[in-house]
């Protein structure tokens, strides 16, 4: 039995929602185009998706049989997943890439087989969309999420097919996802620990961000949510790895380093974590911080977080279609608007709708607002992309190897500028996209950049009017869920730090389950709040929440004694009442 949430300090439920009623949003524009940083990462899926293409594409260059080339770039193309992933997860997780981009190519070619009506086709087309769209969401498996299984099955779905060729295209389709599978792979041959480092390195710069935004700034409360949220997923990133390897324990000792800090941000070098974060992201030796308590960690080390943390769930693809589910919608937005997508751009004339399809899916992200500022972005690259295909267009008629050399040169630009904007990016795929159009037979390109336009202008119109008619309201639901969640897990916490006897394993599996409760809010408020003709998001209601489980937090790692006990440094400013209230104060 679940116990119950206790009341506000108003007499209110928790989950009581505020009072003012649906409202619409103002949408963005300043920004949809600005050009941010590089992650650290951004190699690895340019190099990843370029370097898998190569051999099956110079293979059919060499046989004369580039007109196969649209299946073997469906298996390339699975190389651009699960670069941020621990090799061990990795493994698993590309493997189910490559399983659902065969299973939706086999579905695609098998109804083209049986069927050449442009309406069935279409409908297809948008449920598979909606489905991939739906299991890319419910298991994380991050960029380029389902744009890319998208793309290749509904492509796919408008290319000429016979039952008998299907065996064969298909297994052209699964060597080259072999491929992509040992590309993904071959780095831990050299860097086993690569991932887990960055992900560790992550952390020491959150916080150390934290630790910069002075105190009394807005910004404070988004750092430390922001803060919590990366050490988390570096103690996921450790848990992945299954073995205590003596570079994990290090490892594991800068994360913990990382979360004294949060717990007592006065005694914190912000300088020192980002010093400790650099060389944690290299390859030479891991610093080891000399501030920490050797009886807790040893302490610590023993306990087997992984199956302490918490009870095993339902898997999150059973979650995602189960009556309730808060990705219900995000589906039928997909469908609905790739349905709306297809049928639009074919009664306006265009002969490859399944772009339009596309468009649509791209779009959709977890609210309307951000929807709104992919639209902006998808349009804009889209239209700067055809433009670059029309200057390139000569040269890749000049020779077949010119257009492979072109398409690989795109793979490694668009993966490169994604993380700047999605626009950049854009800019890439667009004229990559159509020339892998070329293989199939030379089109005219005058046609083509009129037909990518037409599609592009429709796709991104009919997604965002389905967006704003198809209302997600089980995102307000959610958040009221989550609020409840966090309130009752931060009681829990601190009625176990009120015990006296309270184990290592306990405050071990209390501290790991509040700060995921903590994550999953802070995600549940930012998808509510960009939700059109929703119920206000309880702004001050969420940060109230989220500053008392920060405390409960530092609270727990205070308790664990993870951090040796030194004398505080005097702070030479006068207590104001402001000051007072501050989230640093201690518990």
């Amino acid at each position: 039995m679940s116990r119950p949430v206790p009341s506000s300090p108003t007499g209110k439920h928790p989950s009581t929602p505020p009072a003012p009623g649906p409202r619409a949003k103002k949408l963005p524009l300043a920004g949809a185009l600005r050009l941010g940083g590089l992650n650290d990462t951004w190699f690895k899926p340019a190099t990843g998706a370029s370097s898998a293409a190569v051999v099956p594409l110079f293979t059919l260059l060499a046989l004369d049989r580039l007109d196969l080339a649209a299946y073997t770039m469906a298996g390339s193309l699975c190389a651009l997943y699960g670069h941020n992933l621990p090799y061990a997860r990795r493994a698993r997780a590309v493997l189910w890439v490559i399983l659902g981009m065969v299973a939706g190519v086999a579905l695609a070619m098998l109804t083209s087989a049986a069927t050449d009506s442009i309406p069935v086709l279409i409908a297809v087309g948008a449920a598979m969309a909606a489905v991939q769209k739906t299991l890319c969401e419910s298991t994380g498996i991050g960029a380029p999420g389902p744009v890319i299984f998208a793309f290749v099955s509904s492509a796919t779905l408008f290319v000429p097919q016979t039952f008998a060729a299907v065996p064969g295209h298909l297994a052209l389709t699964v060597g080259a996802a072999a491929l992509s599978w040992c590309v993904t792979m071959a780095p831990a041959l050299v860097r086993p620990t690569g991932p887990e480092r960055r992900a560790t390195a992550r952390a020491l710069e959150a916080v150390a961000a934290f630790l910069r935004t002075p105190a009394g700034n807005p910004a404070r409360d988004r750092a430390r949510a922001a803060a919590v949220t990366a050490v988390h997923a570096g103690w996921q990133c450790l848990y992945a790895t299954g073995r205590r390897t003596p570079v994990r324990r290090d490892l594991e000792r800068l994360l913990v380093r990382a979360e004294t800090a949060l717990a007592a941000p006065h005694e914190a070098d912000a300088a020192l974590l980002e010093e400790q974060a650099g060389r944690t992201r290299g390859t030479g030796p891991l610093p080891r911080p000399a501030d920490l308590d050797e009886a807790a960690l040893q302490e610590l080390a023993g306990i087997d977080i992984e199956r302490a943390r918490r009870p095993r769930a339902a898997h999150p693809v059973l979650r995602a279609f189960a009556p309730g589910s808060p990705l219900l919608p995000v589906m039928a937005r997909a469908f609905l608007g790739s349905l709306l997508a297809g049928l639009l751009a074919r009664e306006l004339g265009s002969d490859r709708p399944y772009w339009a399809i596309v468009t649509a899916v791209a779009i959709f992200q977890t609210n309307v607002t951000l929807s709104w500022t992919r639209a902006i972005q998808r349009t804009v690259g889209n239209v700067v992309g055809v433009g670059v295909f029309a200057l390139i267009a000569p040269l890749a008629h000049t020779t077949p190897a010119a257009i492979v050399v072109l398409i690989i040169v795109l793979a490694f630009g668009a993966e490169a500028l994604m993380p700047r904007n999605y626009w950049l990016g854009s800019m890439c795929v667009t004229p990559m996209a159509l020339l892998i159009g070329e293989f199939g037979g030379r089109h005219g390109t005058g046609p083509l950049v009129g037909d990518r336009v037409l599609d592009t202008v429709v796709g991104a119109a009919a997604g965002l009017v389905v967006a704003f008619l198809v209302t997600n309201r089980r995102a307000s639901a959610e958040l009221a869920r989550s609020l409840a969640t966090a309130d009752a897990v931060r009681e829990e916490t601190e009625a176990l730090l009120a015990r006296t006897g309270a184990s290592a394993v306990d405050l071990e599996r209390a501290r790991r389950r509040l700060a995921a409760t903590l994550v999953a809010l802070r995600a549940a408020a930012d998808t509510a709040g960009g939700e059109w003709w929703q119920r206000a998001v309880p702004e001050r209601r969420v940060l109230d929440a989220e500053r008392a489980g920060h405390r409960t937090l530092a609270a727990t790692v205070t308790r664990q004694g993870l951090l040796a006990t030194r004398p505080a440094p005097k702070d030479p400013r006068p207590v104001s009442p402001e000051r007072s209230h501050q989230e640093d104060t201690p518990v």
